[in-house]
């Protein structure tokens, strides 16, 4: 009888040892291979732009914005500026796509708030990062997954079939988010095409 404790006992331990074990990397992996088994494709954005769009669309779609108002060019004109009201304190993002076969394939964006300051303690990455998961927890729906990374720390993760969304700090004053056509990666990995997760370096040109 004691043998059969020790050893569901031991199951136990080794069951905990390989869930501790899991890197956020294998989280994102089985999470987005479940979500892709389901077919469900799902490419809006932000502002009208959508996974899937065309260069000619994406600028289309940018000019027409920067027409009205609510988009100016970002650093060096090599990104899009939007400042928004609907965070706790007025913010900026800046975002530019990735193309793949003239397609929308990731939208890598940098967030800050604009009153940022080394002595507003307030307002540092880690606040930004929280108010963005409950802003995009409206937008996109509340099943956001928390994933914890040796190097790229505290993530917030959500996968609606084909869209992935990450949510990460990159320093005390910026988080980064990352839109993902899931579909399309599988594509470009098949084809041993260059691609990236967020597990990798990207930040759009400030």
């Amino acid at each position: 009888m004691t043998q059969n404790k020790n050893i569901n006992l031991l199951i136990i331990i080794l069951g905990l040892f390989v869930l501790c074990g899991c890197s956020g990397n294998d989280q994102y992996t089985e999470l987005a291979r479940r979500e892709l088994a389901t077919g469900v494709r799902k490419d809006s954005l932000f502002l009208g732009f959508k996974l899937g769009m065309t260069k000619k669309e994406f600028y289309g779609r940018a000019w027409e914005l920067n027409k009205e108002h609510v988009v100016k060019n970002g650093g060096r004109n090599m990104s899009v500026e939007y400042h928004f009201d609907d965070l706790k304190k007025p913010a900026v993002m800046n975002f530019y796509p990735t193309f793949y076969e003239n397609k929308i394939y990731q939208m890598p964006v940098v967030v800050k708030y604009d009153a940022w300051a080394p002595w507003n303690r307030n307002l540092y990455a880690d606040s930004l990062q929280q108010d963005l998961l409950r802003l995009f927890k409206k937008w996109y729906g509340k099943d956001f997954i928390k994933v914890h990374d040796k190097k790229k720390g505290l993530i917030y993760i959500k996968v609606d079939g084909n869209r992935s969304i990450a949510i990460l700090q990159e320093n005390d004053m910026y988080v980064d988010v990352l839109f993902t056509d899931l579909i399309t990666q599988k594509k470009m990995k098949e084809k041993n095409h260059p691609w990236y997760t967020f597990w990798d370096k990207f930040k759009p040109t400030l």
